[in-house]
């Protein structure tokens, strides 16, 4: 149990939660102070909440997100998780990153700054430079799909991914029938669906394991939000 909960809530917790109304995606002009928010769940129990802040100032958005995890047994807490990541977009790209994890008492840390010469990474492995467009696991932009790898805003690695074509589904959120398009994510073990409504607003995200269980996070926001979305694919 607690290996599952490390490889799967340590993997995801870059991920971003959903919105108040007017939803924004990377490269479009967003409203300030915008909060996005998941409940999370391993199977049906919950363990915890994802945070998100945007603001935009000038040409780049500013974005702060707060997980905050605990997994229980009989009243006795197995895994604890707190992860904070502030991170500043340009373009697309990422500008910066600084993140600090505490994944059950084992603590990272992660710092990164675009350069002249690439974008320059240190944590807890040394440093590294990535060269091009660096972006992370940016759920909220649907822009993000078309990347070939992604930064682990936890530990750092730079992940090679593969994403399929879209299928045509739907989700129930807070009791409403939303259409959607559903892609899956692979990079390394990960295995991730994710689901965004036909105006590119970011819907919801299912992992599932070898032991049987099923990581989701669970959008929290009223469903008319959902039909607003500002970009597609």
């Amino acid at each position: 149990m607690l290996s599952f909960l490390t490889s799967s809530l340590a993997m995801l917790a870059n991920l971003v939660v959903i919105a108040q109304p007017d939803i924004p995606v990377m490269g479009v002009t967003a409203q300030p102070d915008q909060l996005w928010r998941f409940q999370v769940y391993v199977d049906d129990k919950p363990v915890g909440v994802h945070e998100y802040r945007l603001k935009q100032q000038g040409e780049q958005q500013l974005l702060s997100s707060a997980a905050d995890f605990e997994y229980k047994l009989m009243f006795v807490t197995l895994y604890n998780y707190q992860h904070r990541n502030q991170e500043v977009w340009q373009d697309g790209c990422l500008s910066r990153i600084d993140s600090s994890t505490d994944a059950n008492g084992k603590d990272y840390a992660l710092t990164g700054e675009k350069s002249s010469d690439g974008f320059r990474l240190t944590g807890k492995q040394g440093s590294s430079v990535l060269p091009g467009c660096v972006m992370s696991f940016a759920y909220w932009d649907p822009q993000f799909l078309q990347a070939s790898q992604l930064l682990n805003s936890q530990n750092g690695e730079y992940l090679e991914v593969v994403v399929s074509e879209p299928a045509t589904d739907s989700l129930r959120v807070q009791g409403q029938e939303i259409v959607a398009r559903r892609y899956q994510l692979t990079a390394k073990k990960l295995e991730l669906e994710l689901w965004y409504s036909e105006q590119g607003a970011w819907l919801g995200l299912e992992s599932n394991y070898d032991n049987g269980r099923t990581l989701r996070y669970e959008l929290l926001s009223t469903p008319t939000t959902l039909q607003r979305g500002t970009a597609g694919l």
